[in-house]
């Protein structure tokens, strides 16, 4: 059966074009129409099996009921259960959501960006790389919610939700600590970004803290995107170091490497060697003994995200802008 066209619907229900327009718009109440005559419009509809073009429909009322979503890497598991979970909470509210990955790249996230602005969103979230600072100024000055999760560029006054990354750095060393544990090396990334910066100090902190010297012998900091086999050699490297007796890995992706590695050299994890992953993976809960880890409250950040998107959307007046900083948690397994 082929689908209604909204002339077709209107001659059906025996009103206008324009009447059958605001009832699809959701302009209905505003333009005083009977509830009978929307019943009887929405039951055309429903039983017709008509579909908006979005496109046009976008560009008579301003809205096309799309955020856009620029992380990462979509595939890492942090970012695929984050975005997952703002995809179902907005889909609720009427959004549907199309997401793209930067790679860290300040090309390509431009890119995304202007792609989006093409498609005219209503709304951004990014999890952002510093060099995008002008582009999302331009968002804010064409009164487009922008939302910042997971880092923060500390010089665009925006909506910002986020854990705190410097304390759950820290509370891991501590607990390190409290094990006896007096050589901790700490494996990182070298993306300039907020988070992991943050991640470095809280480290640096603890140590100092606790009366244990730094030493830069025991920090690794491994590129950004490069092969993983280059990235496995360099923490075999690391790791052997005997004196090493705890290892915090800032991100899963470079605990995974370092499972990898341990397996091969044959290093056991218990009381002599400890490790700590930051953002929960399967693997570190299947992994035997279980892999301790910095938990983000994902469910937290992808709530509040919307929230304050909505909020922006809905409102008539520009809003003061949010910083929300959420505690992660520190899962101790085995």
């Amino acid at each position: 059966m082929k689908a209604l066209s909204i002339k077709d619907i209107a001659i059906k229900a025996n009103v206008s074009i324009t009447t059958v327009s605001f009832i699809i718009n959701g302009k209905a109440k505003e333009k005083s129409i009977s509830e009978a005559v929307i019943e009887k419009v929405e039951k055309i509809i429903k039983e017709s099996g008509y579909k908006p073009n979005q496109i046009a429909r976008s560009l008579r009322t301003g809205n096309s009921n799309i955020i856009g979503l620029i992380v990462e890497d979509i595939s890492n598991s942090f970012f695929a259960k984050i975005a997952r979970l703002i995809e179902d909470k907005a889909y609720k509210r009427g959004y549907k959501i199309i997401y793209s990955s930067t790679e860290n790249s300040v090309e390509k996230a431009q890119e995304l960006i202007n792609m989006f602005k093409t498609r005219k969103v209503d709304a951004y979230i990014i999890s952002p790389i510093k060099g995008i600072e002008e582009d999302i100024r331009m968002l804010l000055s064409d009164d487009k919610p922008v939302i910042l999760f997971d880092r923060n560029l500390a010089d665009v006054n925006v909506n910002y939700v986020g854990a705190n990354h410097f304390n759950a750095s820290y509370q891991s060393i501590e607990s390190f600590v409290e094990q006896g544990k007096k050589n901790i090396a700490l494996v990182t990334t070298d993306i300039d970004v907020e988070q992991i910066t943050e991640r470095f100090d809280g480290y640096k902190k603890a140590l100092l803290d606790s009366g244990l010297a730094y030493s830069e012998e025991l920090v690794l900091k491994i590129h950004f995107n490069q092969d993983e086999e280059t990235t496995i050699n360099q923490i075999k490297n690391l790791f052997n170091n005997q004196k090493i007796d705890a290892v915090l890995f800032a991100t899963n992706y470079l605990a995974i490497s370092g499972l990898k590695v341990l397996k091969q050299i044959k290093k056991e994890i218990g009381s002599e060697f400890s490790v700590i992953a930051y953002d929960d993976h399967e693997a570190f809960e299947l992994h035997t003994p279980g892999i301790s880890t910095i938990q983000q409250p994902l469910e937290d950040i992808a709530e509040t995200v919307i929230k304050l998107l909505l909020n922006q959307l809905s409102s008539k007046t520009k809003l003061p802008n949010q910083q929300v900083i959420i505690p992660a948690k520190l899962i101790i397994r085995d």
